[in-house]
């Protein structure tokens, strides 16, 4: 099995770089209880880039920042996984499915990860190598493993 690393999505970083966010606490509750760095994709750095900067002007820089400091990683290329992430579209065509979601899916398929922090319902319906469930991360259930604080962020 490939080593671990939980899924990041676009939601829990523009709640937690953005104090105006309703779930800024709780995007701040489960970063503090997971370990870094997260497994990411370029879809959700750009979706997390587009909406904070609505918030921020500096607020996409923001976002680059935490790839910086290794908060997250890019773990997807989507130029050698074009017809997977067109057939996760394709089959979820029926739900606001975004390239985002499709790449993290793919993503969680080839890195055989099932856990995933996100605010978004569509991924307790969305399936990862054909039949296998996400586990999106609460503040109650996190995937722990060390405290980290504020200042990592």
């Amino acid at each position: 099995m490939k080593a671990s690393g939980v899924l990041l999505d676009t939601g829990p970083i523009v709640a937690l770089l953005s104090k105006e966010d309703a779930n800024h606490d709780r995007a701040r509750q489960l970063f503090a209880t997971c370990t870094p760095p997260f497994r990411c994709c370029e879809a959700v750095i750009a979706e997390a880039c587009f909406l904070m900067r609505k918030v921020d002007p500096a607020g996409p820089a923001e976002v680059v920042a935490l790839g910086r400091r290794r908060v997250y990683e890019i773990t997807f290329n989507l130029g050698s996984e074009w017809a997977s992430v067109e057939a996760l579209l394709r089959k979820y065509a029926d739900r606001p499915i975004s390239l985002a979601d499709a790449c993290l899916i793919r993503c969680a398929e080839v890195h055989e990860e099932p856990r995933i922090l996100t605010f978004d319902d569509d991924f307790r319906v969305y399936r990862w190598a054909k039949a296998k469930k996400f586990q999106p991360l609460t503040p109650e259930a996190p995937a722990s493993v060390h405290e980290r604080t504020d200042a990592d962020f």
